[in-house]
């Protein structure tokens, strides 16, 4: 039987062993909920870098580029990290280079050793586990979090991943177990579930509240973007 993990952020990630794994990368608040939405609504192709120099350095060679450190947009760039930036159909077959501050970090430390990489967010959660059924590997879910440390949103969509795919994985781990039993208290108020989480009070002190609920909305979108090279495409 398959194995479905967590790693519960990027710094713990040298502990797993991800040879035969397949990689979900959450960073719910808000950068793969960006990737998830631009794929829904057309943009061609998204590199994901680590560092805002890469990020420019792209931009200089034609590439939209989205730049976030900290929850805010980095001067000089096209994009930040709300979801609903990517809702423009100027971007419609467009490729974009983007940095966050943990998501597009997350994707780099994974892809080096991972069978494959995919974004996975609420809005795209379906999607996400129709595509893993058809899979033979392990699933590990690596959340973003905050800097390297843990954060709620990220292991609240590990544990639905796990709720939606525990009849056909094994949940070997405390991480992946963990994750699954605060989902299942969560599950039905997940906005009041994180009221006083650290991340949503950071957004809400920049005034993104539309963007916390936008995050947290289930199953938008058939979308299911995976990293080809050094490029995520939408499968």
């Amino acid at each position: 039987m398959k194995n479905i993990d967590v790693c519960l952020t990027p710094d713990l990630l040298h502990l797993h062993n991800i040879d035969n794994s397949i990689v979900i990368i959450a960073d719910i608040f808000r950068a793969t909920s960006c990737m998830v939405t631009a794929f829904a609504y057309g943009v061609k192709s998204i590199i994901p870098v680590e560092t805002v120099e890469e990020c420019k350095n792209l931009q200089e060679k034609g590439y939209i580029a989205a730049a976030e450190r900290n929850a805010r947009k980095v001067e000089g760039f096209e994009l930040d990290n709300s979801p609903f930036s990517y809702m423009n159909e100027k971007l419609i077959g467009e490729k974009i280079a983007m940095t966050t501050t943990n998501g597009t970090y997350s994707i780099t430390k994974a892809k080096a050793s991972a069978v494959k990489v995919l974004a996975g967010s609420f809005l795209n959660l379906n999607a996400i586990v129709t595509y893993l059924k058809t899979q033979p590997y392990d699933v590990l879910v690596l959340c973003a979090g905050w800097k390297g440390r843990v954060n709620i949103e990220d292991t609240l969509f590990a544990g639905a991943l796990i709720a939606a795919l525990e009849d056909e994985y094994f949940v070997p781990e405390d991480s992946a177990i963990m994750s699954l039993r605060l989902y299942n208290q969560a599950k039905d108020d997940l906005i009041g579930y994180l009221a006083n989480s650290s991340h949503i009070r950071r957004l809400q002190n920049l005034g993104i509240h539309k963007d916390i609920a936008y995050c947290l909305q289930k199953d938008l979108y058939d979308v299911v973007p995976i990293l080809r090279g050094n490029e995520l495409v939408n499968l």
